[in-house]
């Protein structure tokens, strides 16, 4: 944590590993779980799907609720 804070106060932009980020993108959900982007989005699409999050017309998802997902699920 301390280069992190290091590295914000001289200037140098970091990135936090996708397991660490609460909500990911598309992309990045399609590395971290290993399903395809056009299922994800599929999944993502229908209005009760429990790991995305809208932010006007960007989709993020959740990874806890995916990882939560994809655990119940015995097939995608």
């Amino acid at each position: 944590m301390k280069d992190a804070i290091r590295q914000k106060e001289t200037g140098k932009k970091y990135e936090v590993p996708i397991w660490l980020k609460s909500n990911l993108t598309v992309e990045e959900a399609e590395v971290y779980s290993g399903v395809g982007r056009t299922k994800l989005r599929e999944l993502s699409n229908s209005e009760d799907c429990p790991f995305v999050l809208w932010n006007g017309t960007k989709r993020l998802i959740k990874r806890k609720k995916l990882d939560e997902y994809l655990e119940q699920q015995y097939s995608v």
